[in-house]
């Protein structure tokens, strides 16, 4: 009885130690796609910094065309959903299925205003006619935001897959709740290249 006691608590802990290592093993994955990304808008970034100095009349000509409160309304809803996206993973953490499921559907729909809101930005643009080949300045804004875009349409499609697998009870033990957590980490960088990518673009001068 005693030996049958000690493996179960010893297949219990290694079990628990598996998770552990998972567990870290998946976040440290995060991080390193994260600094891929982080280099990948630094690129770009970097060339807006550069055309700004050559071009700075243009720039700041161009920037007066950007509806400025939909790009601040934007900035509120991508805040917004960060902080959703935390209580989800705090949520996911206690093992708390409904609340878990709120508050990704949030996120989601914030996500998707984001998305609406851009809808209605690029289509004002069109309809005066200004594209990517207008100038220097309305092809990084294109570029930028249309890259950023399909982040959140991706972050939009982890958070869709996290709900599907909490109405399954996918998180209920142990460290099963990493995926929430490894998403919560692609959106928070989502949110974070957004905050960088509206005083930049908006708020010139």
């Amino acid at each position: 009885m005693s030996s049958t006691a000690e493996h179960a608590e010893s297949h219990a802990h290694g079990h628990g130690l598996g998770e552990a290592v998972t567990h870290n093993a998946a976040k440290f994955g995060m991080w390193l796609f994260l600094g891929t990304e982080i280099l990948l808008f630094g690129g770009l970034f970097a060339a807006y910094a550069l055309f700004r100095a050559k071009f700075p009349d243009l720039f700041y000509d161009s920037h007066k065309k950007l509806d400025v409160t939909l790009g601040a309304i934007n900035t509120i809803v991508l805040i917004f959903s960060s902080f959703t996206m935390a209580l989800a993973v705090s949520a996911s953490q206690r093992r708390n299925r409904k609340w878990l499921i709120i508050l990704l559907a949030i996120t989601f729909i914030c996500g998707a205003a984001f998305g609406v809101n851009k809808y209605f930005e690029y289509s004002a643009k069109f309809h005066h006619h200004i594209y990517p080949e207008t100038n220097i300045f309305f092809a990084l804004y294109f570029m930028m935001t249309g890259l950023h875009m399909l982040h959140v349409f991706l972050g939009m499609g982890i958070i869709l897959a996290l709900i599907i697998m909490a109405k399954q009870g996918r998180f209920k033990e142990g460290n099963r709740y990493t995926p929430v957590e490894v998403g919560g980490l692609y959106w928070h960088l989502v949110d974070l290249i957004w905050i960088y990518l509206f005083p930049l673009l908006y708020l010139i001068g």
